[in-house]
């Protein structure tokens, strides 16, 4: 049975705090919890004030404290930003702290500019080139299978899950061949959805972590009482990414109605693009949506992303998506059941 999960950004709204964000976050994490999601993941990006997720590992210290059984992990750390020692150390506490709970997922995308390397002390593009060797060094770091000169403490032995995340052909291949789950960025890159996951299974290698292929997509989810309002909470998120898509970051904006039809045709059909891993209506049609995007994918677990303005709207999406799927799920084991 397909599992469903939980991406947010820890997102920063016009006229909001970061201690307002970091509540969400807590809240947003007990909704999806009681809703009974089986991951709660947490994305690192950096200098952008409307996203709060930078200090990875610190936010899933609050997570985890808030929570008792969900998963919380990264969605991803992005390696090239730190050296594996670090994340071997960090996410070696947090698993010591939450044990038998925590995911450590791992992208390369450095996403950063000439200050944020300076700022980082890093040349991001050539620790970019030497992402391969980094997951390999930092997976040793916590598995202890090659005797390395120094020791991860906390790190050496830790109980954790490792995650490959990508939107390209790059990261199914490394995840095949270094035989982890592999995670798919298609909530906003759906291009190589297909092929990557195709690449992933065909390549996959059995790994003392996974005897075979663990796919996870990720969609945008925002559930309304119509569609309409649907559409009206989600459009908050559409002009963040239209806002960053033209050079013009800022803090999660009010949502907007009919901010669609507002909208240039070239940013129409971007948005149209991207929209293809969405499921935005009322619970029945964002359900339909997703068992559509399971059937084409075949993956075995959804994280589901989409920030609005105001939290509980994301709650109540996370909430009514898990029950509409259990219904749907019993009503069609009651045949099978009567025979």
């Amino acid at each position: 049975m397909t599992q469903f999960s939980v991406l947010d950004l820890v997102p920063v709204r016009e006229g909001g705090t970061l201690e307002e964000a970091f509540d969400a976050a807590r809240d947003l994490a007990i909704a999806a919890e009681q809703a009974g999601c089986a991951r709660y993941w947490v994305a690192e990006h950096h200098t952008m004030e409307g996203i709060a997720g930078g200090a990875t590992s610190v936010v899933l210290a609050h997570i985890g404290n808030a929570t008792s059984t969900i998963r919380i992990g990264s969605g991803g750390i992005m390696l090239p930003n730190h050296t594996p020692f670090q994340i071997a150390e960090q996410f070696g506490t947090l698993a010591a702290l939450f044990p038998g709970r925590v995911d450590l997922g791992l992208g390369r995308a450095p996403g950063a500019g000439p200050e944020l390397q300076r700022a980082l002390r890093k040349d991001l593009h050539r620790a970019a080139e030497m992402f391969p060797q980094d997951v390999a060094e930092l997976r040793t770091l916590i598995t202890g299978d090659i005797d390395l000169p120094i020791k991860a403490t906390p790190g050496h032995g830790a109980d954790l899950e490792m995650w490959m995340l990508g939107s390209s052909l790059f990261g199914a291949q490394l995840a095949a061949k270094l035989g982890l789950p592999y995670a798919f960025a298609s909530h906003f890159a759906p291009d190589h959805l297909d092929g990557a996951l195709e690449l992933y299974r065909r390549e996959f290698q059995p790994s003392a972590a996974l005897s075979k292929p663990h796919v996870m997509a990720a969609m945008n989810l925002f559930i309304g009482g119509s569609e309409e309002e649907a559409e009206y909470l989600a459009s908050s998120q559409l002009q963040a990414f239209i806002r960053l898509r033209t050079g013009m970051p800022g803090k999660l904006p009010a949502p907007i109605e009919n901010y669609r039809a507002s909208l240039p045709t070239p940013d129409r059909a971007m948005l149209e693009h991207i929209s293809q891993a969405s499921a935005i209506g009322t619970a029945e049609q964002a359900a339909q949506s997703v068992r559509a995007f399971i059937e084409r994918t075949g993956a075995d677990e959804i994280i589901f992303g989409g920030s609005t303005f105001d939290p509980s709207g994301r709650s109540r999406s996370i909430k009514a998506l898990m029950a509409q799927m259990t219904r749907q799920a019993e009503q069609e084991a009651e045949p099978a059941a009567m025979h």
